[in-house]
């Protein structure tokens, strides 16, 4: 069904906006669409059966496919940071108006239910020429406008950013209008763009305008974690593994500044740990790789981030690590902690007769034999 055939946009002057028709140009799958209502108002929504979701502004969801419809609106800067904005959504306000209030040129592009591009800004041409172009100078006015053509660069790597857009990102840095971007906002970004095919371009834009520091302060950007993050990448890896080879060199309090999910702070933790017991691992055998065989130093990488409880995290960790230190085989890991996991702890509890220190030494012993007997290599 069209928005001409929807009995509950019909009559209203409705246009798809943004990232679908952008995506649609590219000749990539459109993601979720974004509508823009011209000339109602909220009670007119209202009636037709739209449900109010916005907060600042007037959004609305269609009453059967859920999608998001937005009343056209302008902006004026209020206040310092992304939430200083005071929005104007009425009939009033033309399409053209809602459209030179978006951040970038690509993402400022409307199509009717008939197809035709309504295009004042130039944004069909720059995605032609494969470049991230601000819309106007308010790009200055909002920090998060900076934070997302970060991510947008990381999507569309083959994109260029315009050098007059780079200068007004430097702006919002040497003006402070970042350091208005609260933690739960950078992260939203950060883990976006974290899960493109080319993260590393989002943290070279942010250094690039020198917000990099402001926004994440603490965190270490080299080419020693660039190069971990794109294997990363390459391989598939999920947000906590990336997230986890990115903070690999960071200040411990990166994580208070980005507040990222716990499952992302956890792995964050835990690897460079695991990288360092993997070296010593690797270096007691010289130039063999695998080294030769050690199960006492086997055992303490695995009970140094409880791989018995959390062999799904240990599995995790593993991966990563692959992408940072050549020569460490999971699957090889994956048995010997498997053979440890086989230790009837139970058995070895009852013959101790239930003495404490006899529990555990037994227990400890019984696992280095089984890793003593399980494959040293793959």
């Amino acid at each position: 069904m069209t928005a001409r055939d929807d009995p509950a946009v019909d009559g209203l002057e409705v246009y798809i906006v943004g990232g679908a028709v952008r995506d649609d140009l590219l000749g990539q799958a459109a993601g979720d669409r974004d509508w823009v209502v011209v000339g109602a108002g909220p009670e007119i929504m209202a009636a037709r059966g739209f449900t109010p979701v916005g907060g600042d502004f007037p959004v609305f969801l269609h009453p059967r496919t859920h999608e998001e419809y937005a009343l056209a609106r302008t902006e004026r800067k209020s206040g310092r940071g992304y939430r200083g904005f005071v929005f104007h959504a009425g009939p009033d306000v033309s399409l053209e108006d809602d459209l030179r209030r978006r951040d970038l040129t690509v993402n400022a592009i409307a199509r009717a239910p008939d197809g035709t591009l309504i295009d004042p800004l130039g944004g069909a041409a720059d995605v032609r020429a494969r470049v991230l172009r601000h819309v106007g100078p308010a790009f200055v006015e909002d920090p998060v406008r900076l934070l997302r053509l970060a991510r947008f660069a990381a999507r569309f790597h083959d994109f260029s950013i315009a050098p007059e857009t780079l200068d007004l990102c430097r702006a919002l840095v040497r003006d402070g209008e970042v350091d208005a971007l609260v933690p739960e906002r950078v992260w939203q970004e950060f883990a976006k763009g974290l899960m493109t095919d080319h993260p590393g371009r989002m943290l070279d834009v942010l250094a690039a305008c020198g917000a990099l520091d402001r926004v994440a302060p603490g965190l270490a950007w080299n080419d020693d974690v660039a190069d971990g993050l794109a294997r990363g990448a390459a391989r598939g890896l999920d947000l906590a593994q990336r997230y986890a080879l990115l903070c690999r060199h960071s200040a411990p309090g990166l994580q208070d500044r980005l507040r990222a999910p716990s499952a992302c702070r956890d792995l964050a933790r835990l690897l460079p740990g695991v990288l360092d017991r993997l070296a010593d691992i690797q270096a007691a055998g010289g130039a063999s790789v695998p080294a030769p065989d050690d199960p006492a130093a086997w055992l303490a990488l695995l009970e140094s981030c409880d791989a018995l409880r959390r062999p799904d995290r240990f599995e995790a960790l593993l991966a990563a690590a692959a992408c940072v230190l050549d020569g460490v085989d999971p699957a090889l890991w994956s048995r010997r902690l498997a053979a440890v996991r086989a230790v009837d702890a139970g058995a070895i509890a009852r013959a101790a007769g239930g003495d404490a220190a006899r529990i555990r030494d037994g227990l400890r012993a019984a696992r280095l034999r089984a890793l003593a007997a399980s494959p040293a290599g793959a």
